[in-house]
């Protein structure tokens, strides 16, 4: 009983320096300027080599404990409309590139490592393919092209689902013959139940974080959710990684509409840190694991051999994707070019010609004969030529180009996944042979990755002179049209009339006009000028109020709960007061 106590105080204590280390690692990398995931990576490296500390981490722990999260995370956050308009290059690069990588590298390693067959090459290639959705976190941090991150964050979130398949077809295809049909049938299985499962989830899971009214009740139940939607669809043969995913981007779009602001705040900040410490945790591990995995091959093969074998695959790996992405950028770029606005301007016009009853209605088969029917097909026809005009812009006003290509090609990293994925491989089969050479592979490939093109992107983005260029999301221009149109939805609902207070108390039909009338009309620069000034000032009386509130809080006058409320104002206050002055 001792022992197991003092392990588990053991295990308590490197937890909480690891979670100390992470934050203040993380720290560190921002004012250094490098991402803080790679110093992790060098910090795992050097404690495991000063120490004489054995550290395995069960893949499993990683495949199920900590990817499901991280990426229903990710998934929350991706922009929905970019990554419905960029959503053929991601399948592409999701699906097709990782099966061609998968191929070539399986014939690569099946003529260069001795008895290691087609099938076990196969699955080492689908290992090494998929990029890394923790990895990629590091190129969010650099100011690129949002919709380059967008494809990045997409392309990472579902490549697993793929190499997974592939993975697990060709650790099939080691004791019996391999049925291209049924590995087509398996992933379409796979990513079907995934959908299906992960939409269902997000759905219902939203609902009921709807009805729930506590915030920190909330967030509880969002920390659920991935596994929720992982675990089900797993048992019946899905992909549970493309599912924690889809309830990420269902949870995403539908929280605006289901959650109140402090529950949006509450996620976000407790999402926030659960980020910082898996993603930290992922990195140092693989750090650590490395003096083993040495310790492992040391004695049965020469180091040179397994490190020429990772750098070989690794720019294999770059040489394919580089090939790819050169087509995949030339397309899309025809692909804007090719976009006929004024053809769709023209074509909206003449719905509206013969709505106004200008031009008469083609009779074709289908088209609904009644005034209501014809009504609801000319504003669904127009919404869907709305939508093709807003991606034409966005396509036009965000071309990719070879700079942006290369970072596509460069941001291609390998990480946890691949380690934890090629320490699946069958352990006691006698088809897999050398083993330990294989996860050697695999670790070298992604810590070559990470440290060559993780180090290296920063100065990569700055050479090709793209630093900054997607730092503002947001254009002065696109928030002033936005904050017209709500200015005219305010102005809309005041005008409707029959507005009361919360008591119940009409407004003064007075009152509500000449607020509507202020509301109707942008503020001219005097006014806000004068408004930042006086945001200033109340933010100085706050910082004063606060120090006054923590004076109060020692002499034991006011309760507990009063001053926690007064505090909360105080701050909610601030946070709203600083937004301002950000316009």
């Amino acid at each position: 009983m001792t022992i197991a106590t003092d392990s588990l105080l053991l295990a308590l204590l490197v937890g909480v320096v690891a979670i100390i280390a992470i934050a203040v690692v993380t720290v560190l990398g921002q004012r250094l300027g490098v991402a803080g995931p790679l110093l992790l990576v060098a910090l795992g490296i050097a404690f495991a080599l000063i120490t004489r500390i054995e550290v395995r981490i069960d893949p499993e722990i990683i495949l199920i404990g900590v990817l499901p999260p991280l990426l229903y995370s990710a998934a929350v956050q991706l922009p929905a409309i970019e990554f419905r308009r960029d959503f053929g290059p991601i399948a592409g690069l999701s699906v097709l590139l990782v099966v061609i990588s998968s191929l070539v590298l399986g014939l690569f390693f099946w003529m260069v490592i001795p008895s290691v067959g087609l099938a076990l090459g196969v699955a080492l290639g689908a290992i090494l393919s998929p990029t890394d959705a923790v990895a990629t976190s590091i190129v969010k941090r650099l100011g690129i092209s949002p919709r380059v991150v967008t494809m990045l964050e997409g392309e990472s979130l579902l490549n697993d689902a793929t190499a997974l398949v592939i993975l697990r077809t060709a650790t099939v295809a080691l004791a019996s013959s391999f049925a291209f049909g049924n590995a087509i049938g398996a992933f379409a299985w796979g990513v079907l139940i995934a959908v299906v499962i992960g939409a269902i989830v997000g759905w219902l899971a939203l609902r009921l974080r709807s009805w729930v009214g506590s915030s920190a009740a909330n967030t509880a139940i969002s920390i659920a959710v991935p596994f929720l939607a992982y675990l089900p669809t797993e048992h019946f043969g899905g992909s549970g990684l493309v599912a924690a995913v889809v309830a990420g981007i269902v949870t995403g779009q539908g929280a605006p509409r289901r959650l109140t602001p402090e529950q949006r705040l509450s996620d976000t900040m407790n999402w926030r840190t659960i980020e910082l410490v898996l993603e930290g945790a992922v990195f140092l591990v693989m750090g650590l694991e490395l003096r083993d995995i040495v310790a492992t091959n040391a004695d049965t093969d020469n180091l040179w051999h397994p490190a020429w074998l990772a750098l070989s695959a690794l720019g294999i790996i770059l040489a394919i994707r580089a090939v790819y992405v050169t087509g995949l950028v030339w397309t899309q770029s025809r692909r804007a070019r090719r976009y006929d606005r004024e053809r769709l301007e023209g074509f909206t016009a003449r719905i509206d010609q013969m709505q106004a009853g200008e031009v008469e209605i083609p009779q074709r088969r289908g088209f609904p004969t009644d005034p209501v029917g014809r009504e609801r097909r000319f504003a669904s026809v127009r919404r869907r030529v709305s939508r093709l005009l807003t991606d034409i812009d966005y396509y036009q006003a965000s071309p990719l180009g070879w700079r942006h290509g290369t970072i596509i090609v460069w941001a291609g990293m390998r990480g946890v996944v691949t380690l934890a994925a090629a320490q699946t491989l069958p352990r006691d089969d006698p088809n897999v042979t050398q083993r330990a050479l294989l996860v050697f592979v695999a670790f070298l490939v992604a810590f070559f990755s990470l440290m060559l093109q993780g180090f290296t992107l920063p100065w990569v983005v700055r050479a090709l002179g793209l630093r900054g260029s997607g730092a503002e999301a947001v254009s002065s221009e696109e928030r002033a049209r936005l904050d017209e149109q709500l200015r005219e939805a305010a102005a809309a609902v005041l005008a409707a009339g029959g507005l009361t207070q919360r008591d119940g108390t009409p407004f003064s039909e007075d009152f509500v006009a000449r607020v509507g009338e202020r509301m109707s009309r942008a503020p001219d620069d005097d006014q806000t000028a004068l408004a930042h000034e006086m945001v200033q000032l109340r933010l100085i009386a706050i910082e004063a109020m606060r120090t006054r509130l923590d004076e109060l809080g020692h002499d034991g006058s006011f309760s507990t709960a009063a001053l926690r409320h007064a505090l909360a104002e105080l701050d909610a206050d601030q946070l709203s007061l600083e937004l301002r002055l950000d316009d």
